[in-house]
């Protein structure tokens, strides 16, 4: 997948590489004797999904991201863009594996993504993917949730003025995957200079917000 594409959008997607956190089952992984190894810890399971009606719509752009989430340390996560998606399965912002999955299902409503930092600049990346069938969004959780290393949803390069760095593609990540009804959400976060070191530090950085927006889409579609 190519995430070189410039867009006319606040915000540049780009896959960057890196440790993943299943929504279901984390997975940190380290080096050893020169190979990756992953250790698995038992984490609470995804929401189960529950049914909603299709033609709803989707949950706002500014609903789903606040301008600012408290992140749990006396501080504060601060948007730094957001933008809704032309479709779900733009080649520039989700993989191919992603991709061929939503077009199996009964289709997507709509795909909105988001870029936070926290004080120290340290990198969260937002995608909340509405599904028509809520069934799809356990099927997409399940799925990428079972394969850590697999990266199918883009990480976002900071707009000019964020003071935010652009990543390299070898920069460490982690992500999450929730399921909230029709609608899985997706989190990443990369440390500010991109390093590829304590990446359990990095989950616990990322849950609060990643809570956050989940609460949030779930209310939604919960219709409170």
């Amino acid at each position: 997948m190519s995430m070189t594409k410039k867009r006319k959008l606040p915000l540049i997607l780009q896959l960057l590489v890196g440790l993943a956190v299943a929504g279901v089952v984390f997975f940190v992984l380290a080096k050893a004797g020169g190979e990756t190894v992953a250790s698995r810890q038992e984490a609470a399971p995804a929401p189960e999904a529950a049914p909603s009606a299709s033609d709803r719509p989707v949950i706002p752009l500014a609903d789903a991201f606040p301008e600012k989430v408290p992140d749990g340390r006396g501080g504060n996560f601060t948007k730094v863009g957001a933008v809704t998606l032309k479709s779900c399965t733009e080649p520039d912002s989700v993989g191919p594996a992603l991709a061929n999955m939503i077009d199996a299902g009964k289709g997507c409503l709509g795909e909105h993504v988001a870029l936070y930092k926290d004080g120290q600049n340290n990198q969260f990346n937002l995608a909340v993917f509405t599904m028509r069938d809520p069934q799809d969004t356990v099927t997409l959780v399940m799925r990428l949730g079972g394969n850590p290393t697999d990266y199918q949803v883009g990480a976002q390069a900071p707009p000019p003025g964020s003071g935010l760095k652009t990543l390299p593609p070898d920069s460490g990540m982690v992500q999450a995957f929730t399921g909230q009804g029709r609608s899985m959400v997706v989190g990443l976060a990369q440390w500010a200079d991109g390093g590829t070191r304590d990446y359990q530090a990095l989950v616990g950085r990322l849950d609060p917000l990643l809570k956050d927006v989940s609460n949030r889409v779930a209310r939604h579609e919960q219709g409170s």
